[in-house]
């Protein structure tokens, strides 16, 4: 196809096999888009193409991606705020003849319905890092290091001392945003599964206001999923029930919040609601 739709924070150009995406670099630029600077979405990585209205007299065409095809979508779980998807691209409404050709022309080359059996978009390149609330991570490409702060880390992380993980020895990676209630980034050992909380646990690090924020962390999480899922498939990790003394605590914790005015009524009761089903 070879042409060019620009819309608000990116600009997508059309390809035969692909589009290639390139996010603008602004104030108004969400910091994620900003991150990742462009990215190729080959068209085997695409389910489906939508166009639907927007607000404020604007419209909005949107690759779905395939399950699987993408580390950073899988990273994020579906946790992205619709104005941080980066398979948006916000027009005026004026343009929705071409933005409709377009989406015809697409729909019409997509052959690979269903899972991906394997990444089709590329990851962020290592190195990483961020910086968490109670230590700074960093991703090499090979192995992960969590080197943990004094001024955030609790007493079981400094007992722990300082981690590195191998890519070799992970299962996986799961991330939580820092844009809601105790995020945090935790490794998956392989043949493990965790049961202590994030704070307590020397495999994850825990974020908070200005720390993991999402444009950093998540980058960061699909670089390593993608590396772990690079050496072959992993076998499943067992969930079992958390230990109910931890339970208790994290409940006494998030009361002390509550009470505190640091977290509302509503978001205490579906936490604790979240907490006790885990039991």
């Amino acid at each position: 196809m070879g042409d060019v739709l620009a819309g608000f924070h990116a600009v997508w150009e059309f390809e035969s096999d692909s589009v290639l995406i390139r996010y603008e670099r602004g104030i108004r630029t969400p910091k994620l888009f900003q991150a990742l600077g462009e990215r190729r979405i080959p068209l085997s990585a695409v389910e489906e193409v939508t166009l639907a209205p927007g607000k404020r007299g604007t419209l909005v065409l949107r690759l779905v991606p395939r399950s699987g095809a993408d580390p950073l979508m899988e990273a994020a779980d579906g946790q992205l705020k619709e104005g941080s998807d980066p398979y948006r691209l916000v027009l005026p409404a004026e343009r929705e003849p071409e933005a409709a050709s377009r989406a015809e022309e697409l729909a019409a080359r997509l052959t690979e319905p269903g899972p991906a059996d394997r990444y089709l978009v590329a990851a962020p390149a290592a190195p990483l890092q961020f910086k968490a609330y109670d230590g700074k991570a960093t991703f090499d490409g090979t192995s992960v290091q969590f080197r943990w702060s004094w001024t955030g880390a609790s007493t079981a992380k400094w007992k722990a001392g300082d981690q590195s993980y191998a890519v070799a020895d992970l299962s996986g990676v799961e991330w939580r945003s820092p844009e809601a209630l105790e995020g945090y980034l935790r490794l998956r050992a392989s043949g493990s599964d965790p049961v202590a909380a994030p704070d307590q646990d020397p495999a994850a690090v825990v974020f908070g206001l200005g720390y993991g924020p999402v444009h950093e962390s998540l980058p960061f999480a699909a670089a390593v999923l993608a590396a772990v899922r690079s050496r072959g498939p992993v076998p499943a990790v067992p969930r079992g029930r958390r230990d109910p003394a931890d339970i208790a605590e994290r409940i006494r914790h998030l009361a002390e919040l509550h009470q505190a005015g640091l977290v509302t009524d509503e978001e205490f009761s579906g936490k604790k609601a979240e907490l006790l089903a885990e039991l």
